[in-house]
């Protein structure tokens, strides 16, 4: 009987020990997957306003473009991994003020006025605001828009180049969440023309020429310079800068640029204005 017991006593140890053993491993595996959130963590969320093509826009309901590109080669050669929101352009200032969003890539113009909230990397664009205007129009520069009504993005540098050539909240500004519908306004009438940065205007024309438009240049705009923008201290900015940096050294963003535009960037040019 005792024999039975003592083999009783052993069967009832093993069983335990099992438990025991089986318990450990599923705190093992707790910790690995700890250890997996860890990694995903690295991945960031990006914020854009995904009507600017052909920096980003919508394609089949996924967001596409230069920026989108180039912002995933960055990424990766940062090491990260990310997730690209369309959110519209006021909300990707207020979500990445917040750090909701970790950064914002949406052909964000860098000024003083945006560096007093939020960090940028060193520029990766060189712009200017031209004229989108109907073929038949007499429009020929900046000064003959002064007594025509003219639709703008609001809180775009196109809205404050008509600013400074007209006054704020002049009567003649028309100002839209978005270019699109700035320019369905002049399309439908409502304005003579549109000011906005180049890559927008000049890619709509030219994906339209069933419209008839044409894209006036005038020196009287200043070139800016677009940045990726990130919450102000973001530890990020040197590691994407170092990140940009090797893609202008390695080729690769020639690469996109020629992608999406046709033509070689001036790359010296844009190293220069880090400086």
């Amino acid at each position: 009987m005792k024999k039975n017991i003592l083999a009783l006593l052993s069967l009832c140890v093993a069983i335990v020990l099992s438990l025991s053993a089986c318990g450990t491993a599923e705190e093992t595996t707790s910790e690995g997957n700890s250890s997996n959130e860890g990694e995903e963590q690295k991945t960031l969320r990006v914020v854009t306003n995904a009507t600017y093509a052909p920096m980003e826009y919508l394609d089949k309901g996924e967001v596409v473009g230069f920026d989108v590109d180039l912002i995933k080669a960055v990424a990766e050669e940062a090491g990260y991994e990310l997730t690209i929101e369309h959110i519209g352009w006021d909300p990707i200032f207020v979500e990445t003020e917040s750090k909701r969003a970790d950064l914002a890539m949406a052909a964000i113009t860098i000024n003083d006025e945006r560096k007093q909230t939020f960090d940028f990397s060193v520029p990766y664009f060189q712009s200017t605001n031209k004229i989108l205007v109907p073929n038949d129009s007499e429009i020929e520069s900046a000064e003959d828009l002064k007594g025509k009504i003219v639709a703008v993005q609001n809180g775009t540098t196109g809205q404050a180049a008509m600013d400074a050539l007209v006054g704020k909240n002049h009567k003649d500004v028309k100002k839209f969440e978005d270019n699109n519908l700035a320019i369905m306004e002049m399309e439908s009438g409502g304005a003579a023309a549109v000011v906005a940065d180049n890559a927008v205007v000049e890619e709509y024309a030219k994906n339209n020429p069933n419209k008839n438009l044409k894209v006036i240049e005038d020196t009287s705009f200043d070139s800016e310079f677009y940045g990726i923008l990130f919450p102000k201290g973001s530890e990020l900015v040197e590691e994407f800068n170092t990140a940009l940096n090797t893609l202008f050294d390695n080729g690769k963003y020639t690469e996109i640029y020629k992608k999406w535009f046709g033509i070689e960037p001036n790359i010296e040019f844009l190293k220069e204005q880090q400086q």
